[in-house]
């Protein structure tokens, strides 16, 4: 197993996290310095994330046609450009358009890096890499939002995209060193407009992906209320400064990391439907404590780690199903991996623009909402999903039968 191809599919991977995390500690200071509310400046990571999903439903398709190598490279060299205009934004208009930019080429590297896992490995050994993939993924949410707080504190908040812009250069290297092309152009599909569009029905009609695609996106929704509204939870309701986010993103990291190890171990000796079960239950239970904790011993514990202990525990048991489930998902159409690949990042990316921009900026600064919509995603994760293995599957041949 080629473990520099596993951390440059991870980096690629993570590139759109990175864009995400490390900007959050930010946020108020950028609205201060624009004259702005917290609200409005949130706006800029809405219309990346917008973006973001939008375009994964191209990548794929465009991946499909004209190969990996080649739309992964590209889309580096205008995230890299985009970057670099975030870094000079003079006003908050022109940062939205920069991060909009921003997002529209930050998704080629995440949905092609999951399509090449799909094109390179199969079976168990395919659950088993997209599972170290995650492991390494895992490390941008930990470290970006302290690296970000780091140089906001020392340097200013356009230090965080020049220091993306820099990862983002050496990324570009890697890839163009050591990064193979893993469709041949005989496994290439045409690149016409007719075609593509009755591929995307194909796929996105088909009930039993979009149930499950759903479910792996609500495996992580309350998850994203965390993430989106880090500034409020770790500032306003933990207490804490800018320089601490670790607090909150290091231990939650952390389970999503043994997680993925977990799942990565487990893909060799236990059958996949008892993996993806032990990770609805773990969710489910986790988000149980996080709303009794939430309610009724949050403020009685003023250390920093205790309110995330239950998250720790639910990012566990999400990483130790979605690899799996994701890999499940995929599997269903093996001529149209890359776009699967779209529509599978799609529904996730686009998920997370809602609760950022509509659910984020209504949510009460208290610990309880946060809690109930960790829970209400994992109830959710598990009802989409069961719905799905008890629905007919019918291909597109099937349907034309009929």
């Amino acid at each position: 197993m080629n473990r520099l191809l596993i951390v440059i599919l991870a980096a690629l991977s993570m590139l759109g996290a990175l864009s995400i995390d490390a900007y959050l500690p930010a946020l108020p200071t950028i609205a201060h310095q624009f004259a702005v509310t917290l609200g409005a400046a949130q706006q800029s990571l809405t219309a990346y994330v917008f973006a973001f999903a939008v375009m994964t439903l191209f990548y794929g398709t465009l991946s499909d046609a004209f190969g990996r190598r080649l739309i992964v490279l590209w889309s580096l060299v205008f995230y890299l450009l985009a970057t670099i205009g975030a870094a000079w934004s003079q006003s908050l208009e022109m940062l939205i358009v920069f991060r909009l930019l921003q997002g529209i080429s930050a998704g080629g590297g995440a949905v092609v890096a999951r399509a090449m896992v799909a094109d390179l490995f199969t079976g168990a050994e395919a659950h088993r890499v997209m599972s170290y993939v995650n492991v390494v993924f895992g490390l941008a949410p930990a470290l970006a939002p302290i690296i970000g707080g780091w140089l906001l504190a020392a340097f200013g908040w356009r230090a965080i995209f020049w220091f993306i812009a820099f990862f983002t250069v050496v990324l570009l290297i890697g890839c163009f060193m050591a990064l193979p092309e893993s469709l041949p152009p005989e496994k290439r599909q045409k690149f016409q407009p007719r075609a593509v569009l009755a591929s995307y029905w194909e796929v996105g009609s088909h009930p039993f992906f979009l149930l499950r695609s759903l479910s792996l996106a609500m495996a992580y929704s309350g998850v994203m209320i965390y993430v989106g509204a880090a500034p409020v939870f770790v500032m306003d309701i933990m207490g804490l400064t800018i320089t601490d986010f670790g607090w909150l993103f290091i231990p939650f990291i952390g389970g999503m990391t043994a997680g993925s190890v977990a799942a990565a171990w487990l893909s060799r000796r236990v059958k996949t439907p008892l993996i993806i079960s032990a990770g609805f239950a773990i969710m489910v239970l986790a988000g149980l404590w996080n709303v009794i904790y939430a309610a009724a011993f949050f403020h009685t514990h003023p250390f920093p780690l205790w309110p995330v202990f239950p998250l720790v525990v639910f990012s566990f048991g999400a990483a130790l199903c979605s690899p799996a489930m994701s890999m499940i998902t995929l599997e269903m159409f093996p001529r149209y991996r890359g776009l699967a690949a779209s529509l599978q990042t799609f529904m996730f990316m686009m998920l997370f623009a809602l609760v950022s921009g509509l659910v984020v900026p209504h949510l009460p600064a208290a610990p309880l909402p946060f809690a109930v919509s960790v829970l209400a995603g994992a109830l959710l994760c598990v009802f989409f999903w069961a719905v799905a293995a008890g629905a007919p599957v019918r291909t597109a041949a099937e349907a034309q039968t009929e």
